[in-house]
Protein backbone atom coordinates (compact mmCIF):
# COMPACT_ATOMS: atom_id res chain seq x y z
CA UNK A 1 0.00 0.00 0.00
CA UNK A 2 1.33 3.43 -1.00
CA UNK A 3 -0.04 6.60 0.57
CA UNK A 4 -0.17 10.00 -1.11
CA UNK A 5 -0.13 12.68 1.56
CA UNK A 6 -1.39 15.89 0.01
CA UNK A 7 -0.27 18.86 2.06
CA UNK A 8 -0.81 22.57 1.66
CA UNK A 9 -0.44 23.77 -1.91
CA UNK A 10 -2.23 25.38 -4.82
CA UNK A 11 -3.76 24.11 -8.02
CA UNK A 12 -0.65 22.15 -8.95
CA UNK A 13 -0.74 20.33 -5.61
CA UNK A 14 -4.38 19.35 -5.97
CA UNK A 15 -4.03 18.19 -9.56
CA UNK A 16 -0.85 16.28 -8.84
CA UNK A 17 -2.46 14.46 -5.92
CA UNK A 18 -5.50 13.53 -8.00
CA UNK A 19 -3.32 12.26 -10.84
CA UNK A 20 -0.71 10.38 -8.84
CA UNK A 21 -3.34 8.93 -6.52
CA UNK A 22 -5.24 7.50 -9.46
CA UNK A 23 -2.06 6.21 -11.09
CA UNK A 24 -1.16 4.35 -7.91
CA UNK A 25 -4.46 2.51 -7.89
CA UNK A 26 -7.42 4.31 -6.32
CA UNK A 27 -8.73 7.70 -7.43
CA UNK A 28 -7.47 10.29 -4.99
CA UNK A 29 -10.61 12.11 -3.87
CA UNK A 30 -9.27 14.45 -1.19
CA UNK A 31 -8.28 18.05 -1.80
CA UNK A 32 -5.26 19.88 -0.49
CA UNK A 33 -6.86 20.63 2.89
CA UNK A 34 -6.97 16.93 3.80
CA UNK A 35 -3.92 15.60 5.55
CA UNK A 36 -3.59 12.41 3.52
CA UNK A 37 -5.40 9.69 1.62
CA UNK A 38 -4.42 6.09 1.03
CA UNK A 39 -4.04 4.78 -2.48
CA UNK A 40 -3.73 1.22 -3.71
CA UNK A 41 -0.44 0.46 -5.43
CA UNK A 42 2.28 -2.03 -6.13
CA UNK A 43 3.65 -4.31 -3.44
CA UNK A 44 7.32 -5.07 -3.31
CA UNK A 45 9.69 -7.70 -2.01
CA UNK A 46 13.44 -8.19 -1.70
CA UNK A 47 13.68 -9.71 -5.17
CA UNK A 48 11.37 -7.45 -7.22
CA UNK A 49 11.41 -3.88 -8.39
CA UNK A 50 7.61 -3.62 -8.07
CA UNK A 51 4.36 -5.25 -9.11
CA UNK A 52 1.24 -4.07 -10.87
CA UNK A 53 -1.63 -2.79 -8.74
CA UNK A 54 -3.19 -6.20 -8.05
CA UNK A 55 -0.61 -8.54 -9.50
CA UNK A 56 1.57 -10.85 -7.47
CA UNK A 57 4.17 -11.71 -10.11
CA UNK A 58 7.40 -9.76 -10.25
CA UNK A 59 8.48 -7.49 -13.06
CA UNK A 60 11.11 -8.83 -15.49
CA UNK A 61 14.43 -9.61 -13.88
CA UNK A 62 16.27 -7.16 -16.13
CA UNK A 63 14.19 -4.21 -14.87
CA UNK A 64 16.58 -1.27 -14.56
CA UNK A 65 14.20 1.04 -12.68
CA UNK A 66 13.58 0.72 -8.95
CA UNK A 67 13.52 3.60 -6.47
CA UNK A 68 11.25 4.18 -3.47
CA UNK A 69 12.90 7.03 -1.57
CA UNK A 70 15.59 9.71 -1.69
CA UNK A 71 18.31 7.99 0.35
CA UNK A 72 18.75 4.27 -0.42
CA UNK A 73 22.11 3.42 -2.07
CA UNK A 74 22.16 5.07 -5.50
CA UNK A 75 23.04 2.79 -8.42
CA UNK A 76 21.81 4.62 -11.55
CA UNK A 77 20.89 8.23 -12.23
CA UNK A 78 19.96 10.61 -15.05
CA UNK A 79 21.94 13.86 -15.01
CA UNK A 80 20.69 16.82 -17.02
CA UNK A 81 22.46 18.85 -19.71
CA UNK A 82 23.25 22.55 -19.88
CA UNK A 83 24.21 22.38 -23.56
CA UNK A 84 22.26 24.83 -25.75
CA UNK A 85 20.29 26.16 -22.76
CA UNK A 86 18.17 29.18 -23.69
CA UNK A 87 16.56 31.93 -21.66
CA UNK A 88 12.78 31.33 -21.68
CA UNK A 89 10.57 34.09 -23.12
CA UNK A 90 9.18 36.40 -20.44
CA UNK A 91 5.68 34.94 -20.17
CA UNK A 92 3.31 35.20 -17.23
CA UNK A 93 4.33 31.84 -15.73
CA UNK A 94 8.02 32.75 -15.96
CA UNK A 95 7.39 36.10 -14.29
CA UNK A 96 5.50 34.42 -11.45
CA UNK A 97 8.39 32.05 -10.70
CA UNK A 98 11.44 34.32 -10.94
CA UNK A 99 12.84 37.21 -8.95
CA UNK A 100 11.90 40.73 -10.02
CA UNK A 101 15.59 41.76 -10.20
CA UNK A 102 15.95 39.43 -13.23
CA UNK A 103 12.78 40.35 -15.13
CA UNK A 104 14.73 42.76 -17.32
CA UNK A 105 17.15 39.93 -18.15
CA UNK A 106 14.28 37.78 -19.40
CA UNK A 107 12.72 40.62 -21.37
CA UNK A 108 16.04 41.34 -23.10
CA UNK A 109 17.36 37.81 -23.67
CA UNK A 110 14.25 35.64 -23.88
CA UNK A 111 14.66 33.10 -26.70
CA UNK A 112 18.45 33.54 -26.78
CA UNK A 113 21.24 31.55 -25.20
CA UNK A 114 22.20 32.09 -21.59
CA UNK A 115 25.52 34.01 -21.43
CA UNK A 116 28.01 31.84 -23.33
CA UNK A 117 30.91 32.03 -20.89
CA UNK A 118 28.67 31.25 -17.94
CA UNK A 119 27.07 28.35 -19.80
CA UNK A 120 30.47 26.92 -20.73
CA UNK A 121 31.45 26.85 -17.05
CA UNK A 122 28.13 25.24 -16.08
CA UNK A 123 28.63 22.49 -18.68
CA UNK A 124 32.12 21.77 -17.35
CA UNK A 125 30.83 21.62 -13.77
CA UNK A 126 28.12 19.10 -14.61
CA UNK A 127 30.59 16.97 -16.58
CA UNK A 128 32.83 16.85 -13.50
CA UNK A 129 29.82 16.00 -11.35
CA UNK A 130 29.09 13.05 -13.68
CA UNK A 131 32.69 11.90 -13.45
CA UNK A 132 32.57 11.96 -9.66
CA UNK A 133 29.31 9.99 -9.61
CA UNK A 134 30.88 7.38 -11.87
CA UNK A 135 33.90 7.13 -9.57
CA UNK A 136 31.47 6.51 -6.72
CA UNK A 137 30.13 3.51 -8.63
CA UNK A 138 26.95 5.14 -10.01
CA UNK A 139 25.79 4.54 -13.61
CA UNK A 140 25.10 7.91 -15.26
CA UNK A 141 22.72 8.49 -18.18
CA UNK A 142 22.32 11.82 -20.03
CA UNK A 143 19.48 13.27 -22.11
CA UNK A 144 20.03 14.00 -25.79
CA UNK A 145 21.38 17.45 -26.77
CA UNK A 146 18.74 19.53 -28.54
CA UNK A 147 18.74 23.00 -30.12
CA UNK A 148 16.40 24.83 -27.73
CA UNK A 149 16.57 28.10 -29.68
CA UNK A 150 14.24 26.77 -32.38
CA UNK A 151 10.87 28.52 -32.30
CA UNK A 152 7.79 26.28 -32.28
CA UNK A 153 4.08 26.93 -32.56
CA UNK A 154 1.00 25.00 -31.45
CA UNK A 155 -2.65 25.96 -32.04
CA UNK A 156 -2.55 27.70 -28.63
CA UNK A 157 0.84 29.41 -28.28
CA UNK A 158 4.32 29.86 -29.69
CA UNK A 159 7.62 29.80 -27.86
CA UNK A 160 11.25 28.80 -27.94
CA UNK A 161 12.61 26.03 -25.73
CA UNK A 162 14.70 26.21 -22.57
CA UNK A 163 16.84 23.16 -21.70
CA UNK A 164 16.98 19.57 -20.47
CA UNK A 165 18.95 20.50 -17.37
CA UNK A 166 16.57 19.50 -14.57
CA UNK A 167 15.22 15.93 -15.00
CA UNK A 168 13.80 16.09 -11.47
CA UNK A 169 11.12 18.49 -12.79
CA UNK A 170 9.86 16.22 -15.55
CA UNK A 171 10.46 12.64 -14.30
CA UNK A 172 9.13 10.94 -11.18
CA UNK A 173 10.19 7.37 -10.35
CA UNK A 174 7.88 5.35 -8.08
CA UNK A 175 9.09 1.78 -7.70
CA UNK A 176 9.57 0.52 -11.25
CA UNK A 177 7.35 3.18 -12.84
CA UNK A 178 8.59 6.34 -14.57
CA UNK A 179 6.00 9.12 -14.69
CA UNK A 180 6.39 12.05 -17.09
CA UNK A 181 4.99 15.21 -15.52
CA UNK A 182 2.87 17.76 -17.45
CA UNK A 183 4.90 20.86 -16.61
CA UNK A 184 3.38 24.33 -16.82
CA UNK A 185 6.01 26.41 -18.65
CA UNK A 186 5.47 26.88 -22.37
CA UNK A 187 9.23 26.99 -22.91
CA UNK A 188 9.40 23.42 -21.57
CA UNK A 189 6.59 21.97 -23.70
CA UNK A 190 8.90 19.76 -25.79
CA UNK A 191 11.48 19.06 -23.11
CA UNK A 192 10.34 15.42 -22.91
CA UNK A 193 11.94 14.77 -26.31
CA UNK A 194 15.43 14.93 -24.81
CA UNK A 195 14.61 12.00 -22.50
CA UNK A 196 12.62 9.72 -24.82
CA UNK A 197 15.59 7.60 -25.93
CA UNK A 198 16.52 6.83 -22.32
CA UNK A 199 12.97 6.17 -21.17
CA UNK A 200 12.24 3.85 -24.09
CA UNK A 201 15.30 1.83 -23.14
CA UNK A 202 14.07 1.51 -19.54
CA UNK A 203 10.62 0.58 -20.86
CA UNK A 204 12.12 -2.13 -23.06
CA UNK A 205 13.85 -3.52 -19.96
CA UNK A 206 10.64 -3.93 -17.98
CA UNK A 207 9.92 -0.53 -16.47
CA UNK A 208 6.42 0.89 -16.48
CA UNK A 209 6.16 4.18 -18.39
CA UNK A 210 3.32 6.60 -17.75
CA UNK A 211 2.80 9.99 -19.35
CA UNK A 212 0.40 12.42 -17.71
CA UNK A 213 -2.09 14.18 -20.01
CA UNK A 214 -0.23 16.85 -21.97
CA UNK A 215 -1.65 20.32 -21.24
CA UNK A 216 -2.50 22.55 -24.19
CA UNK A 217 -1.00 25.51 -22.30
CA UNK A 218 -3.71 27.73 -23.74
CA UNK A 219 -4.14 31.21 -22.25
CA UNK A 220 -6.88 29.86 -19.96
CA UNK A 221 -4.31 27.83 -18.03
CA UNK A 222 -2.76 31.01 -16.64
CA UNK A 223 -4.03 33.90 -14.57
CA UNK A 224 -3.07 36.63 -17.02
CA UNK A 225 -3.60 39.26 -14.30
CA UNK A 226 -1.63 37.45 -11.60
CA UNK A 227 -0.82 40.30 -9.18
CA UNK A 228 2.88 39.77 -8.63
CA UNK A 229 5.34 42.63 -8.32
CA UNK A 230 7.94 41.04 -6.06
CA UNK A 231 8.96 37.78 -4.44
CA UNK A 232 7.14 38.91 -1.31
CA UNK A 233 3.91 39.04 -3.33
CA UNK A 234 4.55 35.50 -4.52
CA UNK A 235 4.93 34.22 -0.97
CA UNK A 236 1.75 35.98 0.18
CA UNK A 237 -0.26 34.68 -2.77
CA UNK A 238 1.04 31.13 -2.29
CA UNK A 239 0.07 31.25 1.39
CA UNK A 240 -3.46 32.10 0.22
CA UNK A 241 -3.46 29.17 -2.21
CA UNK A 242 -3.29 31.49 -5.23
CA UNK A 243 -1.00 30.49 -8.06
CA UNK A 244 -0.39 31.65 -11.62
CA UNK A 245 -1.86 28.40 -12.99
CA UNK A 246 -5.62 27.93 -12.98
CA UNK A 247 -7.76 24.77 -12.81
CA UNK A 248 -8.19 24.83 -16.60
CA UNK A 249 -6.21 21.60 -17.01
CA UNK A 250 -3.82 19.48 -14.94
CA UNK A 251 -0.20 20.56 -14.71
CA UNK A 252 2.52 19.86 -12.16
CA UNK A 253 6.24 19.30 -11.83
CA UNK A 254 7.63 15.95 -10.73
CA UNK A 255 9.72 17.96 -8.26
CA UNK A 256 6.48 18.70 -6.37
CA UNK A 257 6.84 15.23 -4.83
CA UNK A 258 9.02 13.79 -2.08
CA UNK A 259 9.19 9.99 -1.92
CA UNK A 260 9.53 8.38 1.49
CA UNK A 261 8.81 4.70 0.95
CA UNK A 262 5.10 4.02 1.32
CA UNK A 263 4.39 7.74 1.66
CA UNK A 264 4.62 10.28 -1.16
CA UNK A 265 4.37 13.93 -0.16
CA UNK A 266 2.86 16.44 -2.54
CA UNK A 267 3.71 20.15 -2.42
CA UNK A 268 4.61 21.94 0.78
CA UNK A 269 5.16 19.80 3.87
CA UNK A 270 4.16 20.52 7.44
CA UNK A 271 6.96 20.22 9.98
CA UNK A 272 4.69 18.81 12.70
CA UNK A 273 3.91 15.72 10.59
CA UNK A 274 7.57 14.75 10.56
CA UNK A 275 8.04 15.54 14.23
CA UNK A 276 5.10 13.36 15.22
CA UNK A 277 6.62 10.51 13.21
CA UNK A 278 9.79 10.78 15.28
CA UNK A 279 11.89 12.55 12.66
CA UNK A 280 14.50 15.11 13.74
CA UNK A 281 14.03 18.42 11.92
CA UNK A 282 17.34 20.11 11.11
CA UNK A 283 17.59 23.86 10.56
CA UNK A 284 20.25 24.51 7.89
CA UNK A 285 22.84 27.30 8.07
CA UNK A 286 22.57 30.46 6.01
CA UNK A 287 23.88 29.99 2.43
CA UNK A 288 27.32 31.35 1.63
CA UNK A 289 26.81 32.15 -2.05
CA UNK A 290 27.75 35.81 -2.70
CA UNK A 291 25.12 38.43 -3.55
CA UNK A 292 26.68 39.25 -6.92
CA UNK A 293 26.47 35.69 -8.26
CA UNK A 294 23.59 35.45 -10.79
CA UNK A 295 20.75 33.14 -9.79
CA UNK A 296 18.36 33.71 -12.69
CA UNK A 297 15.93 30.95 -11.71
CA UNK A 298 16.45 30.12 -8.05
CA UNK A 299 17.46 31.37 -4.62
CA UNK A 300 20.57 31.06 -2.47
CA UNK A 301 18.87 28.23 -0.59
CA UNK A 302 20.06 25.87 -3.30
CA UNK A 303 22.74 25.27 -0.67
CA UNK A 304 20.24 22.79 0.81
CA UNK A 305 19.70 21.06 -2.51
CA UNK A 306 21.85 17.94 -2.18
CA UNK A 307 21.89 14.44 -3.63
CA UNK A 308 22.04 11.52 -1.20
CA UNK A 309 24.19 8.69 -2.52
CA UNK A 310 23.09 6.63 0.46
CA UNK A 311 22.17 7.22 4.12
CA UNK A 312 25.73 8.20 4.98
CA UNK A 313 26.92 10.11 1.89
CA UNK A 314 25.67 13.42 0.50
CA UNK A 315 26.82 15.28 -2.60
CA UNK A 316 27.04 18.96 -1.61
CA UNK A 317 28.39 22.18 -3.05
CA UNK A 318 32.13 22.56 -2.52
CA UNK A 319 31.67 26.24 -1.69
CA UNK A 320 29.07 25.73 1.05
CA UNK A 321 31.35 24.85 3.97
CA UNK A 322 28.67 25.44 6.60
CA UNK A 323 26.34 22.87 5.00
CA UNK A 324 29.26 20.44 4.81
CA UNK A 325 29.88 20.90 8.52
CA UNK A 326 26.18 20.38 9.29
CA UNK A 327 26.13 17.03 7.51
CA UNK A 328 29.42 15.91 9.02
CA UNK A 329 28.09 16.72 12.50
CA UNK A 330 25.18 14.39 11.68
CA UNK A 331 27.58 11.57 10.80
CA UNK A 332 27.08 11.99 7.05
CA UNK A 333 30.19 12.29 4.89
CA UNK A 334 30.12 14.87 2.11
CA UNK A 335 31.19 14.55 -1.50
CA UNK A 336 32.14 18.08 -2.48
CA UNK A 337 31.45 19.27 -6.02
CA UNK A 338 31.42 22.80 -7.37
CA UNK A 339 28.33 23.54 -9.50
CA UNK A 340 27.94 27.22 -8.72
CA UNK A 341 27.54 28.27 -12.37
CA UNK A 342 25.10 25.40 -12.94
CA UNK A 343 23.12 26.69 -9.95
CA UNK A 344 22.36 29.83 -11.94
CA UNK A 345 20.18 27.80 -14.32
CA UNK A 346 17.73 26.95 -11.58
CA UNK A 347 18.81 23.93 -9.58
CA UNK A 348 21.17 22.11 -7.25
CA UNK A 349 22.28 18.49 -7.21
CA UNK A 350 18.79 17.09 -6.58
CA UNK A 351 17.29 19.16 -9.41
CA UNK A 352 20.02 18.22 -11.88
CA UNK A 353 19.36 14.51 -11.34
CA UNK A 354 16.66 11.87 -11.37
CA UNK A 355 17.55 8.71 -9.47
CA UNK A 356 16.53 5.70 -11.55
CA UNK A 357 17.66 2.87 -9.32
CA UNK A 358 18.36 2.73 -5.60
CA UNK A 359 19.14 -0.52 -3.83
CA UNK A 360 16.33 -1.00 -1.34
CA UNK A 361 12.79 -2.20 -0.73
CA UNK A 362 9.44 -0.56 -0.15
CA UNK A 363 9.13 0.39 3.52
CA UNK A 364 7.09 2.67 5.76
CA UNK A 365 8.81 5.47 7.68
CA UNK A 366 5.70 7.04 9.24
CA UNK A 367 3.92 4.13 11.02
Amino acid sequence: MLRVRCLRGGSRGAEAAHYIGSRLGRVFTGWVQRSFQSTQAATASQNTCAADDKATSSVPKDCLVCSYNEWDPLEEVIVGRAENACVPPFSVEVKANTYEKYWGFYQKFGGQSFPKDHLKKAIAEIEEMCNILKREGVIVKRPDPIDWSVKYKTPDFESTGMYAAMPRDILLVVGSEIIEAPMAWRARFFEYRAYRRIIKDYFNHGAKWTTAPKPTMADELYDQDYPIRSVEDRHKLAAQGKFVTTEFEPCFDAADFIRAGRDIFVQRSQIELFKKAGWTVIHPPVPLIPDDHPLWMSSKWLSMNVLMLDEKRAMVDANETSIQKMFENLGISTIKVNIRHANSLGGGFHCWTCDIRRRGTLQSYFD
